[in-house]
């Protein structure tokens, strides 16, 4: 079952301590690279939030942004810094003595300073704990996504094979009769000539230009590679290296097909396999 390396998740968990929301990004890259955004309590855990990726992603550029909002402090479990407000008390005082027309500050002003009100601590391990299960859901939902993507991809790769097999069958049921006009081309050229030639000496020839033109191996090799690539896309493990490089090789097979070329039919046949093998190369890009 092949995997696309992109796909987006959006995840989100109430608890006691807050809501957590994890938001996953991917697109495909060469190899596994994970990008994190995570709030401060959570910055010691990130090794292990790697992890966790990496044990269910195995390739693209993920980016993986968990947000924290706390839950509202109840009255008990807040705490005033009086060292800070003394501080904020004093230095507004000595800003009035310096700024004749200087609005004085109120409670509520002191109240919203920065470290004013100061909230309990959370503890790591409980939001860590919240935390990766949130991300294993975002990870499910990426994961579908991907693998919805993925059927998509494979659609068109079997598609794209059944086309490359019908072109290579009838260059093969073509072949005889692109080397029989070859033997009569070359027969004629030498009437023309008017001289007499080695009947022995001709069929050598005429049998060197048959092999140099003779294509079965190429043809061969394409619907190997084709059968190849049939069987890795029923495989539950990333494929996409594996046919990146079994595009490269019908590549190679469908040039050198164009290059013995004898005919414009066959020719034709060459160009048709390149654009369905760069279709195929194109989306291939793109699986994990």
């Amino acid at each position: 079952m092949l995997h696309s390396m992109t796909g987006f998740a959006r995840e989100a968990a109430d608890s006691t301590i807050g809501t957590l929301t994890c938001e996953l990004r991917a697109v495909n890259h060469r190899y596994l690279d994970v990008q994190f955004r995570l709030p401060e309590e959570l910055r010691p855990k990130e090794v292990e939030l790697r992890q966790q990726l990496a044990e269910v992603l195995k390739r693209g550029k993920i980016e993986c942004n968990l947000h924290f909002r706390r839950a509202p402090a109840s009255d008990s479990d807040l705490r005033i810094n009086d060292a800070l407000v003394r501080q904020i008390g004093a230095g507004a005082t000595e800003v009035a003595a310096l700024v004749a027309d200087a609005r004085p500050l109120g409670q509520i002003d002191i109240l919203r300073w920065p470290g004013v009100v100061e909230e309990p601590e959370i503890d790591a391990d409980p939001l860590y704990e919240e935390a990766c299960k949130v991300v294993a859901a975002a990870l499910d939902s990426l994961n579908k996504m991907r693998a919805s993507e993925g059927e998509r991809i494979a659609d068109m790769l079997k598609s794209r094979c059944k086309d490359v097999v019908t072109i290579a069958a009838a260059v093969r049921k073509r072949l005889p009769e692109v080397l029989e006009a070859v033997r009569a081309k070359q027969q004629e050229r030498i009437e023309k000539l008017d001289v007499a030639a080695d009947p022995a000496r001709l069929e050598v020839e005429l049998a060197l230009i048959s092999q140099k033109l003779d294509v079965d191996e190429e043809l061969d090799r394409l619907e190997s590679h084709v059968s190849e690539i049939r069987e890795i896309l029923g495989r539950r493990e990333p494929v996409g290296r594996r046919l990146d490089f079994l595009m490269q090789e019908l590549n190679r097979e469908a040039n050198t097909l164009g290059s013995k070329s004898a005919d414009k039919e066959t020719t034709k046949a060459a160009v048709d396999l390149k654009v369905l093998i760069e279709q195929m190369r194109e989306q291939i890009q793109n699986v994990e």
